[in-house]
């Protein structure tokens, strides 16, 4: 007997059933983690929702732009080519993309934002810095 999840996709599932065939087989999830961000005197907190990702599979940088870049990448094997006695009946780990690009204020140390990833959160801390007050500029024109 074949361990299957009901679902309200029926073509999708009798295709698969009928030709073995995986619709999603080759497609990639592109889910949105859950975001918090909080701020205090000091710095700029973000969480991310990253359950199962490593810190390999995350890559944070600032972009040309004075963009923050989060990008998550998550990729899974095809095949068990260990063992050719087994196989899988039904297969529904999928690789999982996701890339979030955010402006950053004027008032961050950039050279000091520090992430860790830790019990499936990513915490990106970016410190703040005093911004100095822009003195008014008066000149004269002369006319000729």
């Amino acid at each position: 007997m074949l361990l299957a999840r009901k679902s309200q996709d029926f073509f999708p599932t009798l295709f698969n059933d009928l030709f073995d065939f995986n619709w999603n087989n080759n497609y990639a999830v592109n889910a949105a983690p859950q975001m918090n961000i909080k701020e205090n005197k000091a710095s700029y907190e973000m969480e991310f929702s990253v359950p199962g990702l490593t810190k390999d599979d995350l890559n944070i940088s600032i972009d040309k732009e004075d963009n923050l870049v989060v990008e998550m990448t998550k990729k899974t094997e095809k095949e068990d080519k260990g063992n050719k006695d087994e196989h899988y009946l039904r297969h529904e780990f999928t690789s999982s993309q996701f890339k979030e690009i955010m402006a950053l204020p004027d008032n961050i140390y950039k050279d000091k934002i520090d992430a860790k990833v830790e019990n499936g959160i990513l915490k990106i801390s970016l410190p703040k810095r005093e911004i100095e007050a822009a003195q008014p500029s008066i000149k004269q024109i002369e006319i000729h």
